[in-house]
């Protein structure tokens, strides 16, 4: 399996989501053993909750551990050009945005984070300031124009 560039923020984000998930789930056995002891499993309401908060925990705890593991945190060799992990302020019929681009696991549009996979993402990696490119997006085409590249945070 390939592995997946993170920036520094995104690899700690989700270590840290791991590590919570790990402590939480200490409670979860906890309350499945106590929900247990209530007597009749079938029509034991606490234990079925409590059975699916573990499952819950432990699905997300094996789907963190397969991304992590499979996981490296990119170092931006910054040439001047759009790459994951760069900050790119790009000008737009609508203004100037700036974007992060990460992989997508990071990616939050409403905190400005775009994935690479995603067709502006696409558009923009290894583009340079002055470089303008043309996205088909669900309402048209949209040009963008690249004003600034930053090393993301």
């Amino acid at each position: 399996m390939n592995k997946t560039p993170f920036t520094k923020q995104g690899y700690k984000n989700l270590v840290n989501e791991k590590e919570k998930l790990t402590k939480s789930r200490v409670d979860a056995v906890a309350n499945l053993k106590t929900a247990r002891e209530m007597g009749d499993l079938s029509e034991n309401a606490a234990y079925r909750v409590a059975r699916s908060k573990l499952s819950s925990v432990d699905r997300r705890l094996r789907f963190l551990t397969k991304i992590l593991d499979n996981a490296y945190i990119m170092e931006v060799d910054f040439k001047g050009m759009v790459d994951v992990g760069c900050l790119v302020t790009v000008e737009t019929k609508f203004g100037n945005q700036t974007y992060q681009i990460v992989n997508s696991h990071e990616s939050d549009i409403a905190n400005g984070k775009i994935s690479y996979y995603s067709p502006v993402g696409r558009a923009l990696i290894g583009k340079r300031v002055d470089d303008v490119v043309e996205i088909v997006t669900p309402n048209g085409k949209t040009s963008y124009k690249i004003k600034e590249i930053k090393i993301g945070c």
